[in-house]
């Protein structure tokens, strides 16, 4: 599979020196899966350039449905009042879909008073190299994308939230959370909330985590997994009854269990041949190191005759939930008991 390259830093990096030093450019464009962050240090711009109370004659905002060249032209126009800068944000705009001579232009004769920033939310940021826009975005602007953060960063964030919640979390249980929960921090941030309102003591505990945190999908598919790994049959069975109670479709299911047991087979691969985890998350484009290892540890538990025979059985299952028309939940639980099954003969 194709290997994921590693997001360039370089300008996120500049970006938090230059508000640091306050000295903020005139021309951005934000985009990234770490809406966090883009709109933490969005906010952060906002305080500094602009003064408190001010921020109705000095902020500008367009949508990318309403843009307009001419309109946009005007808002750079417009001179800040008691106030040395004026920010314009404008949202969702494809810029390399509307007039991108104009905004050629725009960008070379931006004035020193303006900061200008496009915020990629819902719609992605696409670059053509080729243009001239580009080239006028890499002289007068910088394109800072907000990746989703290297564990080492996401596991001191982690604690520092909890830190503000008056309570301490080793960094064991935070990869742990992040495993089960997610990388991105905006949904950290709500099950750290929960998780610290129910804590009882001040350090968190990974059952704190595990009677109120909600897991993301792949997270449990791999609680299911690993439990046919252990020989717990009945914890893997409670685990797809809680899902099919969760009324996550039996297709969703399987195709989530079929890229595990993929990672599954690789793992295996990766011990027969003598490889560690730095292999596995470069194979997978794995920013944390910790479900890499959970991986590991898994597939020493499983033959590599299992984990080969186990990613066709799925391919197999996945063609007959798609084409017999079939009961889903059936064939699932069918799926499982045959994984079980083998699993206990090989033991």
């Amino acid at each position: 599979m194709a290997k994921k390259e590693k997001a360039d830093s370089a300008a996120y990096q500049k970006l938090k020196k230059d508000i640091s030093d306050g000295n903020i450019g005139r021309l951005y464009v934000f985009h990234g899966e770490e809406t966090y962050l883009r709109d933490f240090y969005l906010g952060q711009m906002k305080k500094k350039l602009l003064p408190a109370g001010m921020e109705e004659f000095n902020l500008h905002t367009l949508s990318g449905k309403e843009f307009d060249i001419k309109r946009l032209a005007q808002m750079v126009d417009c001179l800040p009042m008691m106030s040395e800068r004026t920010l314009i944000v404008v949202s969702d705009y494809d810029l390399y879909k509307g007039d991108k001579e104009g905004l050629t232009a725009l960008f070379a004769d931006l004035p020193d008073y303006v900061c200008l920033v496009f915020v990629y939310d819902l719609i992605e940021y696409k670059t053509d190299a080729r243009t001239k826009l580009a080239a006028a975005l890499k002289e007068h602007g910088s394109v800072v994308n907000f990746a989703r953060q290297e564990q080492g960063d996401l596991v001191d964030w982690v604690r520092r939230r909890f830190r503000a919640t008056d309570h301490d979390i080793g960094s064991e249980e935070a990869k742990y959370l992040i495993f089960l929960c997610g990388d991105l921090m905006n949904g950290l941030i709500s099950e750290i909330g929960k998780i610290g309102s129910y804590a009882k003591n001040h350090r968190i505990t990974r059952e704190d985590i595990d009677a109120v945190a909600t897991p993301q999908l792949d997270a449990v598919v791999f609680q299911m997994t690993d439990a046919i790994a252990a020989g717990n049959f009945d914890k893997a069975a409670a685990v797809l009854g809680d899902l099919y109670h969760m009324q996550e479709a039996p297709i969703k299911i399987l195709a989530v269990l079929g890229k595990q047991l993929r990672q599954l087979y690789s793992a295996r691969l990766a011990i027969e041949n003598r490889k560690g985890t730095s292999y596995l998350m470069e194979l997978w484009g794995m920013r944390s190191a910790y479900p890499a290892e959970k991986l590991m540890q898994s597939a020493r538990r499983f033959s590599l005759p299992w984990c080969r025979r186990a990613v066709i059985r799925c391919g197999e299952m996945d063609l007959a939930m798609k084409s017999t028309g079939a009961d889903g939940e059936e064939l699932l639980t069918q799926f499982l008991l045959e994984l079980a099954g083998a699993s206990s003969r090989k033991r």
